[in-house]
């Protein structure tokens, strides 16, 4: 008889190949019901009940992306750093996944998180600094090699705008997965988006008549 660690493998097998019905099969295996699910999805929930080669498959499958949402919050050079602890998070609270939302909303939320331990922490840091030099610290970080004009731009967006416009505009997300992401209604993150916009564009303006 074939055991059940076994038929998970296959089924992550499958899942990363693309191959037919391994959703529903894998759904009737982990005991969720839905049984047409995501690459990612289905297998964080393999991963969760047990298969370490379907938690590698979930890795592949968001990190590309996670880094990028987390590039643009905290900057490409913490941005390994940020993205290894977000997956940190995201195995830690592995048992607390119950699919009800998609792997991908589910570990942006924990890198959106992430993100913002990392700022505090860079600020106290700055503070800390501050008064032991008894210098004012910097506004912020110098600019990174190879960033473009419009990723400076984007940073200096407000953090709720920059998040909402990073989530949309960059990765691609839809509003109401974004709103997910960051426990608000649709119309807000429309309405930090339209903000954004607007900033970008006078901030593009000012920059060519300057």
């Amino acid at each position: 008889m074939v055991s059940r660690g076994a038929r998970l493998s296959s089924l992550a097998s499958e899942a990363e190949g693309g191959l037919p019905g391994w959703g529903a099969r894998l759904a009737a295996v982990t005991g969720e019901a839905d049984g047409e699910l995501d690459a990612a999805t289905a297998a964080l929930l393999a991963a969760r009940a047990g298969d370490e080669r379907s938690a590698a498959v979930f890795v592949r499958a968001t990190q590309p992306e996670v880094w990028r949402f987390v590039a643009a919050l905290v900057g490409p050079a913490h941005a390994d750093d940020v993205t290894q602890d977000t997956y940190l998070r995201a195995f830690r609270a592995l048992p607390e996944f119950a699919g009800r939302s998609s792997a991908r909303t589910w570990v942006l939320a924990i890198a959106r998180r992430a993100c913002a331990d990392h700022v505090r922490a860079a600020v106290r840091a700055r503070r800390l600094e501050a008064r032991v030099v008894a210098e004012p610290a910097p506004l912020a970080e110098g600019d990174h090699a190879g960033l473009h004009a419009t990723n400076a731009l984007v940073a200096a967006l407000p953090d709720d705008r920059r998040v909402a416009f990073v989530l949309t505009q960059v990765l691609g997300v839809p509003y109401a997965e974004a709103a997910e992401i960051e426990a608000v209604p649709i119309g807000t993150i429309r309405s930090r988006v339209a903000r954004a916009r607007a900033d970008l564009v006078a901030a593009i303006a000012a920059a060519r008549a300057g």
